[in-house]
């Protein structure tokens, strides 16, 4: 079966500053990410792991290179899209170390905001919800607030919460951070779940070696470029 592209970056570079204060992050990353894949992002702190997420999430601008996001280019040495909020909105969900939900409101009202505020209706947004949070085996706490609730649990919900839009690509900015060793690695397994199940392209930062065997592609972040690593084997993360 053909592999559909779900991330392509080719030649993307970043900087920020001028002259004597610039300071290069990335210099000519290029890779590809499929639909159905799980790909982790290491490099050690300040090497440009999330510099490198918000320029494939539409958030940071490039100083130069191309990203496709499917099959639709969005960047070329320059904005091919009038709205980067429209694509992020409908194209790519976010999960961050934190799960940032609102604690005055539920679990399903977290979900079920952003979808609102884009002019879904609330039956449809809590019928989505509601499908999220069975697929992710959490349906009994829809009414619960976060503070109620595990740090998986938490983080189970954010993923709820990313996939509201069905987004063809996840950023994932070290959901697994705050976890130990057990709920990291229920977490990412749930992650690759989705990739497979429902043809999305993730990419994972993460600093946690023992998730890496559970990843389809490790790409590390070498002097300021992108490589794919062979395997999780003889890797340290400073």
């Amino acid at each position: 079966m053909k592999k559909e592209q779900g991330i392509k970056v080719e030649n993307l570079v970043k900087h920020f500053g001028e002259g004597e204060t610039r300071v290069d992050v990335i210099e000519g990353a290029s890779f590809t990410v499929n639909k159905g894949e799980l790909l982790a992002l290491i490099a050690p702190s300040g090497a440009g792991k999330t510099t490198l997420l918000m320029m494939i999430g539409c958030v940071t601008e490039p100083n130069s290179g191309t990203i496709w996001l499917g099959e639709e280019k969005v960047y070329e040495n320059g904005w091919l899209v009038k709205d980067t909020r429209s694509i992020r909105r409908e194209k790519i969900g976010f999960i961050f170390q934190a799960p940032y939900l609102i604690p005055f409101l539920n679990v399903i009202e977290n979900i079920t905001l952003l979808p609102q505020s884009s002019g879904v209706s609330e039956k449809d947004t809590k019928a989505k919800a509601m499908e999220l949070l069975t697929y992710l085996d959490i349906a009994e706490k829809a009414k619960m607030s976060g503070s109620k609730l595990s740090g998986g649990q938490n983080q189970r919900v954010a993923i709820a919460r990313a996939l509201a839009n069905d987004p063809q690509i996840i950023l994932a900015d070290e959901p697994t951070a705050a976890l130990d060793t057990k709920r990291s690695i229920s977490v990412v397994q749930m992650l690759k779940k989705i990739a497979v199940e429902q043809g999305v392209a993730i990419i994972m930062v993460t600093h946690d070696e023992t998730v890496l065997p559970y990843c389809d592609g490790i790409m590390e972040i070498v002097d300021k470029k992108v490589v794919m690593k062979d395997s999780a084997e003889d890797i340290r993360i400073i």
